[in-house]
């Protein structure tokens, strides 16, 4: 059965900022130091952990696996959009805003990305980032 309980929103807007900032810093030339792997991937990855997160801000008291639901569809949605090449998208594609939220081409790899960084936020959660019920028998809860 899903947890549902009430989030800390403050503990969920630290944990996107911290997460944005690792993005970020993951596509600036800090990067250029890390593995391979990590300076290629960590960036997606952290992206959709994001999603993630923001959702948790939005939606309390919603279930661990409903924003991971809605999570992956927002993020497969964006990768899938990238394949219509309008050129007023692309326009709005090659703003700041615009590169960070839609990005520009489609990448099976982003997808696998995506996946990994949602699996990372409910990780995350189910290892305590967010607090158990009031009332709930400290006891019961999963360790």
């Amino acid at each position: 059965m899903d947890r549902i309980a009430r989030r800390g929103r403050l503990r969920y807007v630290t944990a996107i900022a911290v997460t944005v900032a690792a993005g970020l810093l993951s596509r600036s030339s800090v990067a250029n130091h890390l593995p391979w792997l990590l300076r290629t991937y960590a960036g997606d990855t952290l992206w959709a952990l994001a999603v993630f997160l923001t959702l948790g801000v939005l939606f309390p008291r919603a279930g661990t696996l409903r924003l991971a639901l809605g999570a992956a569809i927002l993020s497969y949605g964006v990768e899938i959009s990238q394949l219509y090449q309008a050129p007023w998208l692309n326009g709005i594609r090659h703003t700041t805003g615009g590169a960070l939220l839609l990005g520009f081409g489609f990448r099976w790899s982003d997808l696998v990305c995506y996946s990994l960084g949602i699996l990372l936020g409910v990780a995350a959660e189910y290892a305590g980032l967010r607090p158990a019920p009031r009332g709930a028998d400290p006891a019961m809860q999963r360790p």
